[in-house]
């Protein structure tokens, strides 16, 4: 998982959608066939942490697409495999797909490998899955190693809900615009525990600008996770600010951020609220307007609203 930003596959929103025009094809075949092609995830750091399933894949398979050919060669030599490696990276893979979809309609059997940790998870192949989905081809994955899965189970915050946001934009002012669209979620009614990935010498930058965002939430950073210096740092963001500025972060990062405190209204604040929006919109509205306002349940401001009604009358 070498850590850099990729083209989100739901350019502008923080959940992607596939619609129904994709075709439709059952995972269950890919029991009954050899895959064209299979998802295969490598060790983050560890390299204990290659399964005997993920060895037996790479060893089937006629060709394996890897990021970095330099990366992935000695990781195959080490468990004695000897397939051939082409490169598929974020530069080539556009480009790439379509070829590699009728290697594999014409009996080709592909491995697909990131530099580190599970394929397509802020890293390069969702193009190539896409076209081989399309063209019906059996796809299957060999799981394992996970840095965003393993930090948030580290982190001794809420595990579920989570929300994947791979890496925040390098520069502050898109980085905020991000981090504000995830407080209109939540106020929408999307509250969940964060996760980002972060380079070492953007940490404080992207921990300063959260703060101010999202609030001094609970937070973890997990440093190096599964390599010898691993680490695991939990606090307030701005705890973390400060631990950061005095110890500089090293090596591969990711961030947990819990989710937003629960919100105490008070009955006062309730009603005025209320009474305003009802000054200017049906009671209906006026309850959706404060309940999304307040973030609290529909019907609790619905009928605190019927019940200010019925005393002005």
């Amino acid at each position: 998982m070498r850590r850099r930003r990729l083209p989100s596959p739901a350019a502008g929103g923080l959940i992607g959608v596939v619609t129904s025009e994709a075709p439709v094809q059952s995972t269950l075949s890919a029991v009954d066939s050899r895959p064209a092609l299979v998802l295969v995830s490598t060790p983050i750091g560890n390299l204990g942490d290659l399964s005997p399933r993920a060895v037996n894949a790479l060893r089937d398979a006629d060709i394996i697409l890897c990021e970095d050919t330099r990366v992935t060669a000695p990781l195959l030599s080490l468990n004695g495999i000897g397939t051939r490696l082409q490169a598929l990276h974020d530069h080539n893979e556009a480009g790439r797909a379509a070829p590699l979809v009728e290697a594999m309609l014409r009996g080709q059997k592909f491995a697909l490998v990131s530099d580190a940790g599970a394929p397509l998870i802020a890293d390069p192949g969702y193009r190539l899955v896409r076209a081989a989905i399309a063209a019906g081809l059996v796809i299957s994955a060999v799981p394992g190693p996970n840095a965003a899965v393993m930090a948030l189970a580290l982190s001794g915050l809420p595990p579920h809900p989570f929300l994947f946001m791979g890496f925040l934009p390098p520069r502050s002012a898109a980085r905020r615009r991000v981090l504000e669209r995830i407080t209109g979620a939540e106020r929408a009614g999307l509250n969940a525990t964060l996760i980002f990935y972060e380079a070492p010498h953007r940490l404080i930058d992207s921990l300063e600008d959260c703060a101010s965002v999202l609030g001094d939430r609970a937070a973890a950073v997990g440093r190096e996770l599964t390599k010898r210096f691993e680490e695991v740092q939990r606090g307030s963001l701005s705890v973390l600010v400060q631990h950061f500025q005095a110890n500089a972060p090293r090596g591969e990062i990711t961030l947990v951020i819990g989710p937003a405190p629960a919100h105490v209204v008070s009955a006062d604040d309730l009603d005025a609220a209320l009474d305003e929006a009802m000054g200017r919109l049906s009671i209906k509205d006026a309850a959706t307007t404060v309940a999304q306002a307040l973030g609290l349940p529909r019907k609790q401001a619905y009928a605190r609203a019927l019940i200010l009604r019925q005393d002005e009358g």
